[in-house]
């Protein structure tokens, strides 16, 4: 099988011999890896290669080892397939993502073939500054805007790993039973917003590479990209990187920032109410905060993404519900 992949490689860049060389990282909960490829006298010097396992694996890390849970794994490496396929290469440079170089299935094996973004964008970052914090809300902004209104075909319907309808057990677990009750209806507040766009679904800064002088992004990992609001983006991608106090202190200024981008990014387009849209999307972040919480609360309550800050949406969503 591996053979076949390998034959596969060198016909699809030309290349008179391939090599795995590093194995970047192993896929969530035992479903591949990761890997570096070397290319011999081909045009490309080197490819990333997703290899998905596509059987259902014997554990979990976190004990989640359900049927429900694998299905959604399946779909989420076909919507990725599909992305890459069908709408990666309609982002601009300004929201740069790894070329699609092709895939390879065989034998419950899946296999992405995707460019190497390790000579442009080499860093990834686990303590940043508000700039390169701002570098991926623009990368965000830009992203957003590209897929505006667009009808996300052969993508989630509704994108985000931790949207309630795919997260049935999840939300048993949870403790806080007012969030509980109402969880149904902040994911429709969420999904019936007039201003629609295509998410990326999983955009914490683990999935951000950085250039060397931390001056471009490029972004990866599109296995729950879909149909959303756009804060969903926004406000999990800030509570991946900032503590609560930071997130008291730069709410606005981010925020303010992702907006003057957004409308930067849409100010051509006569379709959009830059406005409304604003206006929608930002009421729309609190929402967004807490529909995440609800997601954590029963995925691992004790975990620092559920803080004052965040806690403090909850409490306020909850409140403008029970009114």
């Amino acid at each position: 099988m591996i053979d076949n992949f390998n034959s596969y490689l060198i016909e699809l860049t030309k290349a008179t011999s391939c090599e795995e060389v590093e194995v970047i990282q192993s896929l969530w909960s035992g479903y591949g890896k990761i890997s570096r490829y070397q290319l011999s006298y081909s045009y490309i010097k080197s490819v990333v290669v997703k290899q998905i396992q596509l059987q259902k694996p014997n554990s979990h890390p976190r004990g989640w080892l359900s049927d429900v849970g694998h299905q959604r794994k399946l779909k989420s490496y076909q919507v990725e397939n599909s992305w890459y396929e069908s709408w990666n290469h309609l982002c601009t440079n300004m929201s740069k993502t790894p070329h699609y170089i092709g895939s390879y299935e065989e034998e419950g094996r899946l296999y992405l073939v995707l460019e190497d973004l390790i000579v442009k964008y080499p860093l990834v970052i686990k303590n940043v500054a508000l700039e390169e914090i701002k570098l991926c809300l623009k990368w965000l902004a830009n992203f957003h805007a590209t897929f505006m209104m667009k009808e996300p075909d052969s993508l989630w319907k509704i994108g985000t790993y931790w949207h309630l309808d795919t997260r049935p057990d999840e939300w048993k677990q949870i403790d806080h039973e007012t969030l509980k009750s109402k969880a149904k209806e902040i994911d429709a507040i969420l999904n019936n917003c007039d201003y629609q766009t295509i998410i990326h679904g999983d955009a914490k800064l683990a999935n951000f590479c950085f250039s060397k002088d931390k001056k471009q992004v490029a972004a990866v990992d599109f296995q729950y990209v879909g149909g959303g609001c756009g804060m969903k983006d926004v406000a999990y991608f800030l509570g991946s990187c900032m503590t609560s106090n930071e997130l008291f202190k730069s709410e606005k200024e981010l925020l303010d920032y992702y907006f003057k981008i957004l409308r930067e990014a849409l100010k051509e387009n006569p379709e959009i109410n830059l406005d409304k849209l604003e206006i929608e999307w930002r009421s729309m972040y609190k929402f967004a905060v807490t529909d995440f919480v609800r997601f954590m609360l029963g995925w691992m309550p004790d975990h620092q993404k559920i803080n004052e800050y965040s806690l403090n949406y909850v409490d306020d969503v909850l409140i403008d519900l029970t009114r």
